[in-house]
């Protein structure tokens, strides 16, 4: 069992339960990728506080260094 924080609330839950971001090395952002893509992550609860909390105090542009995408934020917010 693999564990990973919450960016937003810093609750230690299992990989499998949380959302993960990943910035590749050409500075692009992905939502829920394969394990095959290899970067900077970081992980979310599957709850829409996390999300809005993340994105509102632009702690997953701190974790990733760099800016998040528009279409990212939108369907980190639309989707979970």
């Amino acid at each position: 069992m693999t564990e990973r924080k919450c960016a937003a609330c810093g609750k230690i839950k299992d990989r499998n339960e949380l959302i993960k971001i990943t910035r590749d090395a050409h500075s692009n952002v992905f939502v829920n990728p394969d394990t095959k893509i290899f970067g900077r992550s970081a992980y979310l609860c599957y709850n829409k506080m996390c999300v809005e909390s993340a994105l509102k105090k632009n702690k997953l542009q701190k974790y990733l260094k760099t800016s998040i995408p528009d279409e990212v934020k939108g369907k980190l917010l639309n989707e979970f």
